[in-house]
Order: C-alpha cells, then structure tokens, then sequence
C-alpha cells in the first residue's frame, strides 16, 4: 500500500514538474513574442499613449501671372482645435468660446462632428479667427480646457481681377470628400484640396506637405512639452506655377465685360499661350475661401445668371458666320473651284422646297468668295456648297479643332458637336433629314455648337496659317506645335486677305472693331448666332498685328444680336487697350 502511494506521489511530482516547464515555456515565448517579435507594434501604442503627433498645414504653392505679380497667394489666419479626450463638458466649452469670439456655437458642434477623427485626435472646430479672438480665448484658458489655436495659411487674392474661373477654388477636406479621392491618405481632415480651375488642374504642384510637431500627454491626455527623441518635420510650401495671364490685359477683359453676359479669351497665337480670358457673370475668387455662408452659396447656385459655369470651357454655342473661312477652305480644295466666280445673292435661295434667306434681307447682290467673306454673305455659300456632303464639311471642321477637346489646363472642358452623316442617321433617322442640313452647317448653323475655347484654337490656327500650339494657361518649357499647316499657302494668304477686308472694306461687318492706329493691323470676322432659346448670340474672332506681336481674340456675347454691331466695337475697345499697354511697355 505504502508502495502504491509513492507511486501516485512520484507520477504527481513528474506531473507537476511538466506542467510547470510548460507554463515557463509559454511564459518564456509569450515574452520573447512581446519584447522581440511585437515590440514595434507595442512600443507605437506606449509611444501613442504619451505621445500626440500634431500635423501643420502647408502653403500651397503661389499662382503668378506672366510677369511674376500674385494672382493667388497664402494669407496665414488662425484656426481652433479641440482634442475630444480632454473636454470636460463640450456643451459648456462651446458655449463659453461662442460667448468669448461671437462665433455660433451650433457651427461649432457641426464642425466638430465634421472632423473628429478620434478622442485624443486635434479636431477642427473655428477657423478664420482673428488675433483678437485668440488673444480673448488664452486669457480664458483655463475654463477651456482641451482647446488649442494654430496658424493656418488660407488662400488670399492680393490682385485687381476676379479670374475665377481660371484660376479656380478651393475646398475644405471633409469626411465625404476624403472617402472620394483616389489618395486620401495624403489629405487630413481640414486641409484644402483644388476644387476647379487650376487650383485643381495643378493640385500636385501646389500642394505642399504636411509639418509633424510630436508632444508629450500625460495620463489625463494633457500636452506637457514637446519630445526630443521624435524630432519634428517642418512643412513644406507647394510648388509655385507661373501663368500665361497678363494681369494687365486681364483686367482690361473684365472691366470690358461687367454686367454683360459671355466670354471674352485673348491669346498668341503662336504660342497658344491665353493672355486673359474672362466669362461672365462670374464670382468673387474669395468666397471660398474661409467660412461660405448658405445664403451666399444658395444665391450662386440660383443665379439665373448662372456664374459658376465657366462658360469659355463648357459653353456650348452655335458659331455662326466666323467659321465660313473652313466652308471657303472646303470650297477652295475642290480644283474646278473659281473663288473670282460670283454668285447672285437676292436675300434667299430656295433648295429644293426650303427656302434660306441671308441675314440681308434685300440681299447682296453679286458676290465673290472674298466679298461674301467680308460681307458674310449667306446666299453664296448655300449655292456653292451643296455640290459637295456633309463629311467633307465635317472633316475640314474636325481639322480645325472643333468637335474634339482642346485639352486646354482646365478641367471640364465640353466636345461640342460637328454633324456627320452618322450622326445625322442617329438623331432624325436615314430619312429624317436633308441636304438642308448641309447648308446650315457652311454657314455654322443647324446642328453644329462649339466652345469659346475651341473658336480661340481655331483664331490661332488662322492667325498663325495653321503653326500654332493648343491653348493653355501655364507657362510650359515644351510646346508641341501643330507641324501640318492644314492648307496650301495660296489659301492661307486668301484668307488671311479676306478677314483683313471684312474690318478696313467699307462693307466690311466687322469694321467697327479697327481701332485706325497706325501700325496696327486687324483681321477678323463676324458672327451672329441664331439662338432656339432666344436672342442671337454675337461673335466677333480675329487678331491684332502690333508692333510685331500678334494677339487673337474671341468676343462672345450671349443673347445680345448682332457680331457686327455688338461684338466688333467690344473687340475694338480690347484692342485700343492692348495698343496702348504696347505703347507704354516701349517707353
């Protein structure tokens, strides 16, 4: 018996032993696992716990004109953060710092719930504070417990012109706008992000990167100075980006333009460089810019007037008469074709059982392709034109850049439409429609519409015989020219004549756009669009030859008549401008 027990005695001693170098073992491996496999995983979430990693915005980078002056620059102002973790009661806390700054406490919840990202997280609650706010804020600091003021660089227009629509705005990062970009993990919550124009074109270029400051918390989640061993990363400015604007010239397009409705682009047509482009009604650049009020918003978003469509890259219009030069070009590409040929014009021709009048009721008589050019005679081009289809039309407009994208530096950018015979088949069916259609797209009518942007390419392809680059709005070391000139040079010189009679002949329609400088040579051509919505539209395109620079124009002005009577003089009083910034420049 005595014998069995020392048995069971020994079996429980070995048991024992075994279970204890188990225990050792787990022991053993657990802590190797922790002080060897994890310890960077659980040295971050020691650190994390005594340790708050602080961000500092950037400057975005500057947006200059031409000549280096500040279109856009960074305005530093004060924003209000609150670490959730160490609010006592934020009711209370909200309340007092709405009574201390005026700022509405229900704002301040909003923000709040908009930008809490975690309890010992900085959360964004007021910005656009004044130094006087803060100043009142630190002489409470101790009944705010939890709240801390930092500089934030906002965006500051120092220049005399709007170019919003250029230039573009900014947006605050939010939790809905961070789950739609395609890298949110470059943007925190409060930063500003490009939202149009080339703030967001060039958003890579301009925005800069994030400081980091690292401070000690104690238990309670209190900041206590800052750590020595993490040291901190100053934040580094966005990329400045210089552009094609004049400031000069842009500001002479916008007071040309205020209260009118419509686009005025100004460009070299060499270069494709656009010196000052303008669509109106615009807005102030600077609304976005801080705290947008619901009613400011609301009276853009309702404005009949609808100024945030940038209207020289989405517009859509029909072009009218100023695209009779590619019609001419179409005309002249065919070798029985005689340009010194005259044609009747009576005030209508009739095409089967239609009849299509001239914009000149009693007609102009007869008229050769220069004259109806100079004249923009209908009638000629309706008899001339209907020997030849559709998709040879089309073809020569698609040359010019119409019915594709410019790929101008700002987003958004509308196609347009050139009429194919495809096309056709699609909308109005294989029988749906007629030849008629042909003679309303020679004279830019019917189906086709186009873009302020588009009509500025194609002015510097006429201007510069076809040697041009595409528009754009930054300065660029790399400019891909057109090398193919489109046309023979005897056409070119045909119809660089003819849009110099339609301003200097007496019966030229856009006469009233020669300023009579001496040394000043213009070309051009007017338009006057039949609008289903209402009023003509009026177009007036060409250049300005001075002092051995070359300026294309575009002059839109929506639901106003006549290119000749309404857009020509605008043109005029844009080039007297330019003429006179010349002359200056020389002095």
């Amino acid at each position: 018996m005595l014998k069995a027990d020392n048995i069971v005695s020994i079996r429980q001693y070995y048991l024992a032993v075994f279970i204890t170098i188990i225990l050792i073992t787990i022991l053993t491996a657990r802590f190797f696992q922790l002080q060897i496999l994890d310890y960077d995983q659980y040295s971050k979430k020691a650190n994390s716990n005594r340790i708050r990693k602080v961000t500092t915005s950037a400057p975005r980078g500057l947006i200059l004109d031409r000549n280096g002056q500040i279109l856009v620059d960074n305005l530093p102002t004060y924003i209000l953060n609150a670490v959730p973790g160490e609010l006592s009661n934020k009711g209370q806390t909200f309340k007092l710092i709405s009574k201390l700054v005026n700022y509405d406490s229900l704002a301040l919840s909003k923000s709040y719930g908009r930008y809490y990202r975690g309890r010992f997280i900085p959360t964004r609650i007021a910005k656009d504070l004044t130094f006087d706010q803060i100043s009142r804020l630190e002489e409470n600091r101790l009944n705010i417990e939890g709240v801390y003021y930092q500089i934030f660089p906002e965006r500051y227009f120092p220049s005399t012109v709007n170019a919003s629509h250029i230039l573009g705005y900014v947006r605050e990062v939010d939790k809905g706008i961070r789950q739609s970009l395609n890298n949110p993990t470059q943007y925190e919550l409060g930063d500003i992000i490009g939202w149009s124009g080339l703030e967001k074109k060039y958003e890579n270029y301009l925005k800069g990167k994030h400081g980091i400051q690292f401070y000690q918390v104690d238990a309670y989640g209190r900041e206590a100075g800052y750590v020595s061993d993490f040291p901190p990363r100053n934040p580094e400015p966005g990329r400045n980006i210089i552009t094609t604007i004049d400031l000069d010239i842009q500001y002479s397009l916008e007071n040309i333009m205020e209260g009118k409705k419509g686009v005025i682009l100004i460009g070299s047509p060499e270069t494709g460089e656009i010196l000052g482009a303008v669509s109106k009604p615009d807005f102030r650049p600077d609304i976005f810019t801080g705290r947008i009020l619901t009613d400011d918003w609301n009276d853009l978003l309702l404005d009949p007037g609808k100024p945030l469509v940038n209207r020289f890259n989405q517009g859509l219009y029909p072009p009218g008469s100023i695209v009779k030069m590619i019609t001419g070009a179409v005309l002249l590409d065919h070798q029985d074709f005689d340009p010194h040929l005259t044609q009747d014009c009576v005030g209508a021709y009739q095409f089967g059982d239609r009849v299509f009048g001239c914009w000149l009721e009693q007609g102009h008589g007869k008229v050769d392709l220069t004259s109806a050019i100079t004249q923009s005679c209908d009638v000629y081009f309706y008899r001339t034109i209907h020997y030849y289809d559709l998709d040879k039309l089309s073809k020569y407009f698609k040359k010019f850049g119409f019915g594709a994208l410019t790929d101008v530096d700002i987003e958004g950018e509308s196609k347009g439409i050139v009429p194919t015979t495809d096309y056709m088949n699609k909308r109005y069916g294989r029988f749906g429609w007629s030849t008629g259609a042909l003679l309303n797209f020679s004279i830019g009518q019917g189906e086709i519409l186009v873009t302020p942007i588009q009509v500025l390419n194609y002015t510097n392809i006429l201007a510069s015989k076809g040697i041009t680059s595409k528009p754009h709005f930054v300065m660029s070391e790399i400019l891909n020219k057109n090398k193919d000139s489109l046309l023979p040079a005897e056409d070119w010189d045909r119809i660089t004549f003819d849009m110099e009679q339609v301003v200097i002949h007496p019966k030229g329609t856009g006469k009233s756009a020669n300023p009579l400088v001496n040394g000043a040579n213009v070309y051009g051509k007017t338009g006057t669009a039949e609008n289903p919505h209402g009023e003509d539209h009026a177009w007036f395109i060409g250049w300005l030859d001075f002092l051995e620079n070359k300026y294309s124009i575009v002059v839109l002005l929506e639901n106003a008549g006549s290119g000749g009577a309404i857009a020509a003089p605008i043109a005029r009083q844009v080039f007297n401008d330019i003429i006179d910034l010349n002359s200056l420049a020389a002095k």
